[in-house]
């Protein structure tokens, strides 16, 4: 009898809180592996945990995640309909940005969670997040296009938006998320 994507999932998120490979674990509170459906056919993928993420051990709790709740429900769907992860399973301290060490541990963890749920559209949420899987791009000119790509042997449909937090500072941010959330319905209603 082979294992169930939730039975994987728990796996992968038992692994990520005995990580070690990277300093991380020792100034966070909690590993921050990702939740969600774990037959998703949609992922989001952020930078890595803020402070409520990692008191919570959840990812998109706070503020920026309160937004994504509205943006996913304008959508008609709901957390329990998608996983969310982010780049980084541990918060770094202060906010900081992910150092390229730090994310080259990480990598193995993110692409099993990909290899296990196998989603048909991923969705990067912010600059970090956009440019793990395109290095290149500029958010602001790439935001809220369809790009299909085949990442580590995994093929999906990635569709980039500006991260909650980007729309929670700038208002101009916050209609482009919405505009791009409505591409993302309209997506998702094709399929």
């Amino acid at each position: 009898m082979s294992a169930t994507n939730s039975q994987k999932l728990k796996y992968l998120s038992g692994l990520i809180a005995s990580c070690q490979k990277c300093p991380l674990y020792q100034t966070a509170t909690n590993p921050v592996p990702g939740d969600g459906n774990p037959e998703a056919k949609i992922v989001f993928i952020g930078e890595a945990p803020g402070f409520y993420e990692d008191e919570q051990g959840l990812p998109f709790v706070g503020n920026s995640g309160k937004l994504l709740d509205k943006l996913l429900a304008s959508i008609n769907l709901k957390r329990q309909d998608v996983f969310i992860a982010n780049i980084l399973k541990h918060r770094p301290p202060d906010n900081r940005n992910p150092e390229p060490a730090e994310i080259k541990v990480c990598t193995p963890f993110l692409k099993a969670q990909l290899q296990v749920i196998r989603p048909r559209v991923i969705i990067t949420l912010g600059r970090f997040a956009l440019n793990y899987f395109f290095p290149e791009a500029l958010i602001s000119q790439v935001r809220g296009q369809i790009k299909k790509i085949t990442w580590q042997g995994i093929d999906s449909t990635f569709i980039p938006v500006y991260h909650p937090s980007a729309g929670l500072r700038n208002g101009s941010m916050l209609k482009s998320l919405q505009s791009d959330f409505i591409t993302i319905g309209k997506f998702l209603d094709q399929k």
